[in-house]
């Protein structure tokens, strides 16, 4: 259960971070680092982030966020199953 808040929540922070970083580039302000973003995602908020990509339209010009992003959250996915399947 602590797993599943805490996956909403790193989820919604990516979501955030995203549309925060978009707006923050529109309007030519100080930017969200790309290093904090893929933190973010790595931390098990990948589908938020990728969320926020497509939401966005944020990002989507990188090839590293492109294809990254998504195959972090298909490994990310990946353990979780396996976490699942093999937890007592």
């Amino acid at each position: 259960m602590a797993f599943f808040i805490y996956a909403v929540l790193i989820n919604g922070y990516g979501f955030w971070i995203m549309g925060a970083d978009k707006r923050r580039a529109k309007a030519r302000r100080w930017r969200i680092s790309e290093k904090r973003i893929w933190l973010t995602a790595a931390m098990f908020g990948s589908l938020g982030v990728w969320i926020g990509m497509r939401a966005f339209r944020h990002k989507t010009k990188h090839k590293s966020f492109l294809y990254g992003v998504p195959m972090l959250f298909l490994a990310e996915a990946a353990l979780v199953l396996i976490y699942l399947m093999y937890k007592k």
